[in-house]
């Protein structure tokens, strides 16, 4: 079996401007797990545990997939509940491009076996998973709530392999898929 999901990895330049952004999370009282800014990325399908004889199948359909290159804006820090934060992110901007992307995403994998995602899809960069909560953590989101990390343009997305590890997750990139 393959842990996998689909997801756009975002370059460079973000993934440093979110180390920084990170720092004044690390200070907070409680207990956040902080995801390495290596890791960062948009999740479009999480597929879960994938036989390991299906995977190559699962990218061929991702190659079907049929959309053009877009930007997107990283702008503020939000999370899923402003009164006692359980995941700390990053706001995606982009005219609904991400979750027009991951809509056809679940169409094409559909026929393949796996559920359509019933929650409405909310495109953001998971930068911290709050492990014991502290009231100060929404006091640092509030903090950062108006920065703003940049645009880059999205010209594909990758399927990747999940290996879970004690010290955090290890990525592998199973398949580009270029819009």
């Amino acid at each position: 079996m393959v842990r996998a999901f689909v997801a756009i990895d975002l370059v460079a330049s973000l993934r440093e401007a979110f180390s920084l952004v990170q720092e004044p999370l690390k200070t907070c009282s409680g207990r956040l797990a902080i995801v390495d800014p290596s890791l960062l990325h948009i999740t479009l399908k999480f597929l879960g545990e994938v036989p390991a004889d299906q995977v190559r199948g699962v990218g061929e359909v991702l190659h079907s997939v049929e959309s053009s290159p877009f930007t997107l804006r990283i702008c503020g820090i939000s999370s899923n509940n402003p009164k006692r934060p359980r995941v700390i992110w990053a706001v995606v901007e982009d005219g609904g491009r991400t979750g027009a992307l991951a809509n056809e995403i679940d169409a094409a994998l559909e026929p393949l076996g796996f559920s359509r995602e019933k929650r409405p899809f909310r495109p953001h960069i998971t930068l911290a998973r709050v492990k014991e909560y502290h009231p100060d953590i929404p006091v640092a989101i509030d903090s950062l709530s108006d920065w703003v990390c940049g645009e880059m343009e999205v010209a594909g997305f990758v399927l990747k392999k999940s290996t879970l590890t004690p010290r955090g997750p290890i990525y592998e990139t199973i398949t580009e898929v270029p819009l």
